[in-house]
């Protein structure tokens, strides 16, 4: 298969101890019906456990669902470990209850975009593929 015809692939984890899953779901089968491959980790997921499946599964696109408030907490040690693994050129989005005062913040520390609740999965789509290169 060629390089330019791989579908986007894509890691959609909830980080901490958020057990709120169902709009993860939705975001999951959102991509997944727009050609995207689509690999969820499930709730409750470390920021080890995150970078090592976006390492396995060789992802173009994090998805981080969190509604827990942990985010500034979390996000930052997920951002390093990409990092540190050379993984920068993975593109992060985070959805959730983000206030918009920690925006900017985490902007600042790599995550490309942040969708709140209501966001709708068109828009999602629409985002990432205006945003990875055309060989996607």
């Amino acid at each position: 298969m060629l390089q330019d015809s791989l579908p986007t692939k894509v890691l959609v984890a909830k980080p901490g101890l958020d057990g709120h899953d169902r709009g993860a779901k939705v975001i999951a089968r959102g991509l997944r019906d727009a050609g995207m491959e689509v690999v969820y980790t499930g709730i409750r997921q470390t920021a080890e456990m995150i970078v090592h499946a976006a390492i396995q599964e060789d992802v173009d696109v994090l998805g981080l669902s969190i509604l827990s408030g942990a985010h500034l907490e979390i996000i930052p040690r997920i951002m390093d470990m990409l990092s540190e693994q050379d993984m920068s050129d993975v593109l992060v989005i985070l959805g959730g209850i983000i206030p918009e005062e920690d925006r900017e913040y985490l902007k600042s520390i790599g995550v490309t975009e942040i969708f709140g609740p209501g966001t709708s999965t068109f828009e999602i789509v629409d985002y990432i593929r205006s945003a990875l290169p055309e060989a996607h």
